[in-house]
């Protein structure tokens, strides 16, 4: 063993000290050191390093450990921490010690020099090895907490200049697939070459006895799948038209294909389709827009074509500006982002065909601009829906329920579906009601509304359950010159139900669910290993919906 003072040494020369601001520096500081200030949130403050570690080709390792059980227990090892640890004589272990200890969950303390193949290793705080299902929080935080705590140690690397990192699975290789690739997206393809930053190769510390690298795979296919709605979502509108989107998701989902198309069917119906299907209430919002719309139809069939399938259906408003009812400037470049339910919808497709999963799923897209112009659908004005129901649009700002509208006419009347979910950035007012902390979900049936609440307490991509009565649909109903209104009589209250209440009014399928993402739409810091921008929210809880649905005994 070593002496307290040899350690000491030890522990400066092989470790960066994370510390919170205004610490001290390190006491036991006894030899020249290259000391440095760095700005990464996760790891603020000072960190020391011996010049050794400036290595210009670097390869990271991300290891977990756990928090003691009590306070007056030890930290834990994950399975390939302590392999680590072996192979070093335990001088892991002994540099965790005296450079703190226990760790937090969610934080990472980075060592430099300690392995020839490592260059640099992030140790992740894992939380305690007891968690699981937390009922307050409606959520698995023995899987949330990985996801954390992997996502802090890549982006710690990434700091530090390692672009190829080694994720150690953490007791759970799924959701550390998920934290590593959700934690590196970026969108910087619009930048000069000299501001992008480089791709992080992302690999799995393998344990060749284990199913890791399987789950690690379906992991990442799921973080893949958000990532690439996160994509669509931040790409600006002049660069994603209706078209754009026809176009790339077209590729996206031939390509996850492998080539093989017998059970993938994409049709991108221009604006004479849809004139022929007489999709009134979706034609009145493109009018002001010189961008053509299109409704695009993907159908993925992994099971029986006697099979019904489930059928998703996205607002896909390229851009927003409210049209006539013109919406404020500050912040309207956010309004790129009001295809969100197209972008999900996108996103959970291409992981379904990506993963072959043995289900029938249908994608139905709406896409347009909703513009002011002298074309441009006035407030007052009445228009018709597939289903013939007549629509008095107050607002042209609420057009969101218009395409939906149709698309959700369209949905029932060809398919049949054994189930049929909407997404759509639709209504401030359920950011109003619940933040960014879950999706709002409208439903007409109890056992969709348990599917779905359970796959977002596995991905820790939350539902949560509002209102869909009466009263709301009343308000929505007695319009004074059509059949419905777009905004209801009382449009300042219960706007998100009223908006729900009216969707209601275009859906015979008996087991439906309308999701509202508005709240979700994009991430400051809430969810750490998402990072600022768009959020690509509920992907990943679409997928496991999809993945774990069985259809019903025949």
């Amino acid at each position: 063993m070593f002496s307290s003072a040899a350690m000491a040494n030890l522990a400066c020369q092989h470790f960066r000290r994370i510390t919170g601001p205004g610490t001290a520096p390190c006491r036991y500081l006894q030899t020249p050191m290259s000391v440095r200030k760095h700005s990464h949130p996760l790891l603020s403050g000072v960190f020391y390093s011996s010049d050794s570690t400036k290595a210009t080709k670097r390869h990271g390792l991300v290891l977990g450990v756990y928090e003691p059980e009590s306070d007056e227990g030890a930290i834990e090892l994950s399975t390939a921490a302590e392999s680590f640890n072996l192979n070093l004589s335990g001088r892991l272990m002994d540099l965790l010690n005296v450079s703190g200890g226990k760790l937090k969950a969610g934080k990472a303390r980075v060592f430099h020099g300690l392995d020839q193949k490592y260059t640099s290793i992030a140790v992740v705080g894992l939380g305690k090895k007891s968690a699981g299902f937390n009922k307050q929080e409606g959520r698995k935080d023995c899987k949330e907490n990985v996801r954390v705590a992997v996502a802090a140690g890549v982006r710690a690397l990434k700091e530090g200049d390692c672009f190829n990192v080694t994720v150690d699975p953490c007791g759970d290789a799924h959701a550390a697939a998920e934290g590593a690739h959700l934690a590196v997206f970026k969108y910087d393809e619009l930048k000069e070459e000299s501001k992008r930053k480089p791709e992080v190769d992302l690999n799995l510390w393998i344990n060749l006895a284990s199913t890791d690298n399987e789950n690690w795979v379906t992991g990442r296919t799921y973080a893949q799948g958000q990532n690439f709605a996160r994509k669509l979502m931040e790409m600006p509108a002049n660069k994603l038209t209706p078209s754009t989107y026809g176009e790339m998701v077209s590729k996206r989902l031939v390509d996850a294909s492998a080539g093989d198309l017998s059970n993938l069917t994409i049709r991108v119906h221009q604006q004479d389709w849809i004139e022929r299907h007489k999709m009134g209430a979706f034609l009145s919002v493109t009018r002001g827009s010189s961008e053509p719309p299109i409704f695009m139809e993907v159908s993925y069939q992994g099971s029986a074509s006697s099979e019904k399938p489930l059928v998703l259906v996205g607002k896909g408003v390229t851009f927003d500006s409210g049209g006539i009812s013109l919406k404020p400037s500050q912040g309207m470049d956010l309004m790129r982002a009001d295809m969100g339910g197209a972008a999900t919808v996108a996103g959970a497709l291409w992981a379904a065909v990506s993963l072959q999963l043995p289900v029938n799923v249908v994608g139905l897209v709406p896409l347009c601009e909703n513009m002011p112009s002298g074309n441009a659908t006035k407030p007052g004005d009445v228009v018709t829906a597939l289903n013939g129901k007549t629509i008095q649009v107050d607002n042209t700002d609420a057009e969101g329920r218009l395409l939906l509208a149709d698309a959700l006419c369209y949905a029932c009347d060809t398919y049949k579906p054994e189930s049929l979910i909407d997404l759509a950035t639709l209504t401030g007012a359920i950011d109003v009601a619940l933040g960014s902390g879950a999706t709002g979900m409208f439903c007409n049936d109890h056992n969709l509304w348990k599917s779905l609440s359970r796959c977002g307490v596995e991905t820790g991509d939350r539902m949560w359950r509002m209102p869909l009565y009466g009263h709301y649909s009343k308000q929505v109903t007695e319009s004074r010159l059509g059949d419905v209104n777009n905004v209801g009589k009382h449009a300042r209250s219960g706007g998100s139900c009223t908006a729900a209440a009216f969707l209601k009014e275009f859906v015979t399928c008996p087991s439906w669910a309308h999701l509202d993402i508005a709240g979700v739409m994009e991430n400051k810091d809430e969810v750490p290993y998402l990072g600022k921008g768009m959020s690509g929210r509920p992907v990943r809880t679409l997928i496991e919906f999809i993945r774990q649905h069985r259809p019903p005994a025949s």
